[in-house]
């Protein structure tokens, strides 16, 4: 981010946000994650998204500002996390000759993740569609009996889970 999206006026505000804040918001957020390492990373990436170039302009109520930008690196940090352990149990069940080197995995993970977040953009029932089909190997037939859709409304479902899988940046809404 460039100086220019800041005033010094801005910096001074957003430091005393973080002095007066940082201690309580910190201690909130490990009573969610439940440790202190989790927490104060998430804290730190909170006042980071303060200093975006929207600041602090507007804001009335800063506890509730903080605790809304927390909130929402919490719910991805928890998805990340499931995600996380969902990939390890996979991999935990396969033989060590088979299972992939640390790079591997660690990439495969970052994919995974990206992949929800894309899919988490859909509406639920693109998104079950897609994955009952991916994930549970139905067909599109099975798919729209299950879902109590038409085929055509499966296809439909299926080409813009793929386009936002695989094209993202074509098909940002």
């Amino acid at each position: 981010m460039s100086a220019d999206h800041v005033s010094l006026h801005d910096f001074d505000d957003i430091a005393m946000l973080y002095r007066q804040h940082h201690g309580w918001l910190r201690g909130w957020l490990q009573r969610k994650v439940g440790n202190a390492f989790d927490a104060a990373d998430l804290a730190q990436a909170t006042f980071l998204r303060v200093l975006a170039p929207q600041g602090m302009q507007g804001v009335q109520e800063p506890r509730a500002y903080l605790t809304t930008i927390a909130r929402n690196l919490l719910i991805n940090h928890v998805r990340r996390r499931a995600i996380e352990q969902a990939y390890l149990d996979a991999l935990a069940l396969m033989p060590e000759p088979v299972a992939p080197p640390p790079e591997v995995r660690l990439m495969f993970l970052e994919r995974l993740v990206e992949l929800d977040r894309r899919l988490a953009t859909l509406p639920a029932q693109a998104r079950q569609a897609f994955l009952l089909v991916q994930l549970d190997g139905m067909g599109q037939q099975e798919v729209a009996a299950e879902l109590g859709i038409s085929l055509s409304t499966v296809k439909r479902h299926l080409a813009r889970a793929a386009l936002r899988c695989f094209f993202p940046e074509q098909h940002d809404e």
